[in-house]
């Protein structure tokens, strides 16, 4: 089964732009299934429902997303290889944009959107940094001097990604995309497969469950921040 993990910032049009792809790739004879990672709610199985595409929709809860999708790789491959699909899409929430799901060996994309600022490429972590395609929506909404200086900024970030220009709404590009998806690499277990960055470090008080706020109350993975002075301005 061919493998493609999708993250992103939420509301930026991932679920639009796989599910538009996921029926452009139909069209091609190809068939797919698709896990979505959440955290507490989502109504995005209702859409790929709706578009006749398979698919499970999972919530970490109190967990980080990231870490819940790496914990449970192994069993959503196997439910999508389950279904017979001939490409597999594992959908993941990022949250805190330093979250890192893409695989090495499997084709990565991340989605972004024009209306995040135009700073928002740096502030993105591996998960647009070491994608193999980009993903751009919205891209109606501005201008077009707006959306070149935009690809120039995510250019900086990663300058080997393929960057294509997509709308969710009405599938505009969403064509292009399923002719790539069709070609990403094909697998036959995640198993001993490697993240391509090291998930964000997530073991301490508070992860276990600690409400109270006080030093005397924070173990584990601790980082403590340095503030400026008065005089420092």
């Amino acid at each position: 089964m061919r493998l493609v993990t999708v993250a992103g910032p939420p509301s930026c049009g991932k679920t639009s732009v796989v599910a538009k792809a996921c029926g452009a790739l139909r069209e091609l004879g190809r068939s797919c299934a698709v896990v979505k990672f959440d955290c507490l709610q989502s109504r995005d199985g209702e859409i790929y429902r709706e578009a006749g595409i398979a698919v499970s929709v999972v919530f970490s809860g109190g967990l980080c997303p990231d870490h819940f999708f790496a914990t449970n790789l192994e069993e959503a491959f196997a439910w999508a290889a389950g279904t017979g699909a001939e490409t597999g899409i594992i959908e993941t929430a990022g949250l805190c944009n330093r979250c890192s799901p893409h695989i090495r060996g499997a084709l990565g994309i991340c989605v972004i959107d024009n209306l995040m600022g135009i700073d928002a490429p740096e502030k993105i972590g591996p998960m647009l940094r070491l994608a193999d395609i980009v993903i751009v929506t919205k891209g109606d909404l501005v201008s077009q001097a707006e959306r070149e200086v935009y690809r120039y900024r995510i250019r900086q970030m990663n300058g080997r990604a393929v960057i294509r220009h997509v709308n969710g709404l009405t599938g505009q590009g969403c064509a292009d995309l399923a002719a790539i998806l069709a070609q990403a690499p094909d697998i036959k277990t995640v198993t001993d497969m490697k993240l391509r960055f090291s998930m964000p470090a997530a073991v301490c008080s508070y992860c276990l469950s600690e409400t109270r706020i006080g030093s005397r109350y924070q173990k584990g993975n601790v980082k403590k921040a340095r503030f400026a002075g008065v005089s420092d301005g």
